[in-house]
């Protein structure tokens, strides 16, 4: 049929009549929020570069989690800020487990997610053991499984592996199996971009390397056939979700590795974007909550089962309004 039998604006004509049409759904089911915590009582600290995003001591993180439950956010993942750092990431094993405990003790429903890097608990900032100016990719795998087993000890529900060290998510699964948890699952940061939209996280986690870059070990912006071949690689060695990081300049391969692989899909719609939405939104260039939103369903239409997101707390808000 053709025009003016065939006419796509008839059902545009009103909120409801578009929300009957509607093919992708956004929903808080789809949200993981982001939280930083650190050593410490009744602290607070705003994350300059990430406004509305602060680091939390556990006392202050129960009561923020309080609210993000009360919304219906059924995920957090975390990322430690510890008292110290070493070449070996001795805080990794720190923090991160005493929040584990404590929230899973307060909100035995809630999903929570402990990120498995080394980057903020290493005095050189890198994701991995160094040797000789280089990071060992080898050396690094038995301290990543450490720290794995060390939050799934302390109840986690996912481990997240985000340092992109060939071979980690094998050396996870053996030891979270050889320690009792053969069914904790692996989320893992399967595709992981050297993307220049990580600088405000690195201010949030106090993460940023020391000397060179990540290149060696994230991956080339400009490489799709790569990240197939990184996604086949953690789905053999036992990742139950994967993820691509970030998100919104990477939505064709979302779409590629769905397609491909039929697994669940999670993206982090990282620091960067975020951030520039913020500082566009407040010179009053853009309209933060439309952007959001569009964005958001937008890499649920990409085919993202699971979005991690700075405006997770926001977004449930705004559902709910």
């Amino acid at each position: 049929m053709s025009f003016p039998q065939q006419r796509l604006r008839r059902l545009r004509q009103t909120l409801a009549m578009r929300a009957l049409v509607r093919e992708t759904e956004l929903s808080t089911s789809h949200l993981v929020q982001p939280l930083f915590v650190r050593t410490g009582r009744r602290q607070r600290v705003p994350i300059t570069s990430l406004p509305g995003q602060y680091q939390f001591s556990v006392d202050e993180l129960l009561h923020e989690t309080g609210d993000l439950v009360r919304l219906g956010i059924p995920a957090v993942i975390l990322f430690g800020i510890p008292a110290h750092k070493d070449a070996q990431a001795s805080g990794a094993t720190g923090i991160v487990p005493q929040a584990i405990r404590v929230l899973k003790k307060e909100f035995p429903d809630l999903l929570v997610i402990a990120d498995v890097c080394l980057c903020e608990y290493m005095s050189h900032g890198h994701c991995g053991v160094v040797k000789n100016g280089r990071v060992d990719n080898d050396a690094t795998l038995p301290l990543l499984a450490k720290v794995a087993v060390a939050y799934a000890q302390a109840g986690a529900d996912f481990v997240a592996p985000s340092d992109m060290m060939d071979g980690r998510v094998a050396a996870i699964r053996a030891a979270l199996d050889r320690a009792g948890f053969p069914e904790t699952p692996i989320m893992s940061y399967a595709a992981k971009f050297a993307s220049a939209f990580y600088g405000p996280f690195r201010e949030a986690a106090g993460s940023a390397p020391q000397f060179g870059d990540r290149k060696t070990y994230q991956m080339d912006c400009a490489n799709a056939e790569e990240t197939l071949r990184e996604v086949a690689l953690d789905i053999a060695e036992g990742a139950d979700i994967v993820m691509i990081k970030p998100a919104l300049s990477y939505q064709d391969l979302v779409w590629r590795v769905k397609q491909q692989f039929h697994v669940p899909v999670a993206v982090y719609n990282v620091s960067g974007e975020y951030a520039m939405v913020k500082a566009a939104a407040r010179q009053g260039w853009l309209d933060e909550r439309a952007c959001v939103m569009e964005q958001l369903t937008g890499l649920r239409r990409a085919a993202a089962d699971i979005i991690l997101t700075y405006w997770a707390k926001d977004v449930a808000g705004w559902l709910r309004a």
